[in-house]
């Protein structure tokens, strides 16, 4: 069993999160089935080229989340009933942005959809305000304020949406998002504003248009991640 399982070498900055998100992915994909043993301290150390610190350190992060589960002498084991316990925004936040896209992406089709359909006349002037402000920090180059804006104003979509749970999920993906997306912001910048876009999205909202309001939401997202796949391609580069 172990020995039919491969990881690729790390070579990122952060160690720890990316022995997490290997693991993750073979968990997820079911590679190590519930129950099953995963490699020893010293397999997983010379597969991912780390220290025995880093390769602790991330066990305990899935001990914790409780994918993961240690038993004395015998080893680590992946969980009978591996269910993730730990709060949503942990476990976005040791997620691959781009994962973290394709479930907003999800989201925000069907957000779109209900808020053509739900929205009120405080949902729009609350729209129309943070579109304002959102235009006017992207004039004035106050990066910070322009993404917390942007990422306000979409949850203001979400809210139009009038579903409690959506709206919950939504902010919870929402903050995530704003810091991955502040961070890599400092460290290029990558984020096409799509003012356009997002104009087009209210109007649609506004008129009740359902079938527009999809597709500019889904134009608006598969273009951001276009650009994201582009900036995060760089950034590898310039590591090397």
């Amino acid at each position: 069993m172990n020995s039919q399982i491969s990881f690729q070498n790390v070579s990122r900055r952060k160690l720890v999160d990316e022995v997490v998100l290997q693991l993750q992915k073979k968990i997820s994909s079911g590679d190590i089935p519930p129950g099953h043993k995963i490699p020893t301290e010293p397999e997983l150390m010379e597969q991912f080229g780390v220290g025995r610190s880093t390769i602790r350190e991330a066990v305990r992060v899935l001990v914790h989340a409780g994918l993961l589960e240690k038993k004395q002498g015998f080893g680590t084991f992946l969980s009978t009933n591996p269910i993730i316990q730990e709060p949503l925004d942990h476990r976005l936040r040791r997620a691959e942005i781009l994962d973290v896209f394709e479930v907003r992406r999800m989201l925000e089709l069907e957000i779109a959809k209900l808020a053509a359909e739900r929205r009120d006349e405080d949902d729009l002037a609350q729209m129309r305000e943070l579109l304002d402000n959102r235009a006017a920090a992207l004039n004035s180059k106050r990066i910070n304020d322009y993404l917390n804006s942007d990422v306000k104003f979409h949850i203001s979509v979400a809210a139009a949406s009038k579903n409690a749970v959506v709206i919950d999920l939504y902010r919870t993906f929402s903050t995530v998002l704003r810091e991955a997306l502040g961070s890599l912001f400092l460290e290029r910048p990558m984020h096409d504003p799509h003012v356009q876009f997002h104009e087009n999205l209210y109007d649609a909202i506004k008129k009740q248009d359902a079938a527009a309001a999809i597709h500019w939401t889904m134009l608006n997202l598969d273009e951001t991640v276009a650009g994201l796949k582009q900036s995060l391609a760089n950034l590898d580069g310039s590591e090397q």
